[in-house]
């Protein structure tokens, strides 16, 4: 479409997006009045345009002229200006009092207000204090459209360019001229790429101290984003010079100014000096803390609970085997327990054990778990109410300028008001969240947390259940062995058997552990296509989009992004009576299925009944919650996705880079879910990635069928690739140092 620049005066504004400054408005032009559609947050009622942009036909409301760029003027004619007035852009200002003034200084208003705003009190209903309220607000008004004028010269997109602003007001001319850099601290969004474009177009030489500075911060952070704690300082140093291209010289300076500065700690580790972001260290040291404080024992009379046992065995009709029986006695006996083990071991079980002997006491007892599907499966398999672990601390919404101790209602100010609290998933739970969650835990109430030792550590930073376990400091019991009833699952045989790197006969005629064999990326793809849509639904009684593909990858012949374009293809596609917007290189269409990929604290949600009647109402969407997209509105520039217990959240076309297709997802993002059936595409990748520690949690997932399509060679080579990605994290060692501490001062004391 040919671009035109237009003119014209602000007539009306009839919508506009105070978050993202989307604005549709009618413009009247030389030649007719048209509707202006674009970002542009500081557009007022009256004020003269110059717009560049191109005609589009919209579905619905006919032509629009769709702007790519705009600049505002004051109102030049009487009557804009009086319009301008009374369009509340300046409050204190009506249409009445908006004529009046212009009456009486005619085309020299604007003057008058800016430079003798005293001249205003001789106009009735204008007092001296209302004067200077008025040239205040005009001149706060010129420097905002300036200072974003200002900052759109570095390729600023207005949303952030107004975000800036607001931080800063009339500084923000120093600090892009001087430290871009200060942005990416200080103001939400701006990171350090865009920080260092800025510089860049401002001259600051590459080997700044403000850029080396800020660099050491993003690669930390970008660290915590890979699961990592700290970095190596050799290692950071090495990841920094790769960045910015550039040999540090006196790195120790900079190193110390951050420490002084208190951005960052250094400690030294096995003769090695690590670093950590200042809020990760102590994030760790508080963590290990709270936990060695809920590490208590407490007598228990041994006949009362083997009491206990029979009267478990009785009133759930099981017989507990050994290990079973020494979790439940541990429970008993202390503050903290860990309780690990694989498919088919009796986990379940032995929480229902645990759940009835704390009952029995009277004592009250809640079960949480990271996600929900994962605490819609313990309440399913216990028959007990099982929340998120963001409901269960009460999740609000958060400015951007808070902290992350500010997400919680339930806090060390406001804790959990109950006895016992057991967590389910715990391989899935990062720092942020134990932190969070034992923040919240009173001393003397029992906290057990039970997971999968050998499944994907969580997607945030942190390896905390193997850290927890591997520290040695507090009680943990081991489930391993497989039950009858589980052992007729093949799924549950050979996850095992994955997990101790045993071969597993892929040619064995299996109801619930199939291969099949394919020898390049299209035949997989055919092949998965035709078990998601026409052999699994009917084979495991569930929908097509219960039937979950799943990759080590994101990109890739057989990664995320490619399966899901041809999957949306096939299973979801383009119609007439389909609204879709595509947003870059992604097209989001009416009956896509969808995955959150970060957690947003501030997205509202209304759970619905069949009939659109709102039930209840919150706040929190959460990374790996699934769901559909059930209506696009492209007047609005809004999207609806129906989630997990029919909550329905509203998206701005702005925030969709938080909604990713999920017709195919990582193997990561996969954790804490089951799904009835599970379609694994196999074929080649990095070492790193293809390996047991994935395989063993992607074949886990499944409930009813795991279908592995590609490859025998590659599932066998990941069945005997023992290696892990790295993960730094020293949890284990300040439970440790933490440990030592109590030790010493029971000494002390005793």
């Amino acid at each position: 479409m040919e671009e035109q620049t237009l003119v014209g005066y602000v007539d009306s504004i009839i919508y506009q997006n105070e978050e993202t400054g989307y604005t549709v408005m009618e413009v009247i032009t030389q030649k007719k009045t048209l509707t202006f559609v674009g970002n542009f947050p500081y557009i007022h009622e009256g004020e003269y345009v110059e717009a560049v942009g191109s005609y589009i036909e919209h579905p619905v409301y006919g032509e629009q002229f769709q702007v790519e760029s705009i600049t505002c003027e004051p109102p030049k004619n009487l009557a804009a200006i009086e319009h301008y007035l009374a369009s509340g852009a300046i409050k204190g200002i009506k249409a009445v009092l908006a004529g009046k003034i212009v009456a009486k200084f005619k085309e020299d208003t604007f003057r008058i207000i800016e430079e003798e705003p005293e001249q205003l009190v001789k106009i009735k209903g204008i007092s001296e204090r209302k004067a200077r309220e008025i040239a205040t607000q005009v001149a706060n008004e010129k420097g905002r459209r300036e200072a974003i004028i200002f900052l759109q010269k570095y390729k600023i997109s207005l949303n952030l360019a107004l975000k800036i602003y607001n931080f800063y007001k009339e500084s923000v001319y120093q600090v892009i001229q001087t430290n871009p850099y200060q942005l990416a601290e200080d103001v939400p969004g701006v990171g350090f790429k865009i920080a260092d474009e800025i510089a860049k177009e401002s001259g600051i030489l590459v080997d700044s101290q403000y850029r080396i500075k800020s660099a050491i911060l993003y690669v930390l952070s970008q660290a915590a984003g890979q699961g990592h704690m700290y970095l190596p300082r050799i290692k950071l140093i090495q990841m920094v010079e790769e960045l910015l291209g550039v040999s540090l010289r006196d790195e120790q300076d900079f190193f110390m100014d951050l420490v002084m500065n208190r951005k960052i700690i250094i400690k030294e580790l096995n003769e090695e000096s690590i670093v950590y972001l200042s809020m990760f260290y102590y994030m760790e040291l508080e963590t290990a803390r709270l936990l060695h404080d809920l590490n208590d024992e407490y007598e228990v009379d041994e006949d009362e609970l083997n009491e206990s046992m029979n009267q478990i065995e009785e009133a759930l009709e099981i017989s507990l085997d050994g290990e079973q029986k020494e979790a439940v006695k541990a429970c008993a006996g202390h503050g903290l327990l860990i309780l690990t083990g694989g498919p088919g071991t009796g986990k379940t079980t032995t929480i229902e054990s645990i759940l009835y002997y704390f009952e029995q006491q009277n004592l009250d007892v809640v079960l949480a778990a990271p996600t929900g599907r994962a605490a819609k499966r313990i309440s399913e398999t216990t028959g007990r109410e099982a929340k998120t672990i963001h409901r269960l601390l009460e999740v609000k919404g958060i400015s951007e300028e808070e902290s992350e101790h500010s997400r919680f209602e339930r806090n060390e100010e406001n804790p959990l008001e109950t006895d016992v609290i057991i967590i389910d998933e715990m391989s899935m739970v990062d720092i942020y969240l134990i932190h969070a969650l034992l923040k919240a835990v009173v001393i003397g109430t029992r906290l057990i947390l039970v997971g999968d030792i050998n499944q994907l550590p969580s997607v945030g930073p942190g390896n905390i259940l193997k850290d927890l376990i591997q520290s040695e400091c507090f009680p943990v019991i081991r489930l391993q062995k497989i039950f009858r009833q589980a052992s007729t699952s093949d799924i549950v045989v050979n996850a095992h058997k994955i997990n101790e790197g045993k071969s597993i006969d892929s040619s064995k005629r299996s109801k619930d552990f199939l291969f099949i064999k394919r020898p390049d990326a299209n035949s997989i793809i055919n092949a998965s296509l035709t078990l998601a849509m026409k052999k699994l639904p009917d084979y495991v009684h569930a929908s097509i989009h219960e039937i979950q593909v799943m990759t080590p990858m994101r990109k890739g012949a057989l990664g995320v992004e490619r399966l899901n374009k041809i999957l949306q293809e096939y299973m979801n596609p383009p119609e007439n009576s389909k609204r879709e917007k595509e947003i870059g290189g992604t097209i989001y269409r009416v009956g896509d299925k969808v995955m959150q990929i970060k957690n947003n604290y501030k997205l509202e949600w209304e759970i619905k009944n069949s009939r659109g009647f709102v039930l209840e109402e919150g706040m929190g969407v959460f990374n790996g919650d699934t769901g559909i997209i059930r209506e696009i509105n492209l007047f609005t520039e809004e999207l609806i996705v129906e989630f997990d217990e029919s909550k329905f959240v509203t998206y701005s076309f702005k925030q969709l880079d938080e909604l990713d297709l999920a017709y195919a997802i990582t193997v990561h993002k996969s954790q804490g879910s089951e799904y009835p059936a599970v379609i694994l595409p196999l074929l080649s990748g990095p070492s790193m990635l293809m390996n047991r520690n994935l395989l063993y949690t992607a074949v886990t997932r499944a409930k009813s069928c795991v279908c592995i399509v590609g490859s025998v060679d590659e599932f066998e080579r990941m069945i005997k690739n023992e290696s892990q990605q790295l993960r730094y994290s020293s949890l284990a060692i300040r439970i440790k140092e933490m440990d030592l501490i109590g030790q010493i001062d029971e000494f002390t004391f005793s």
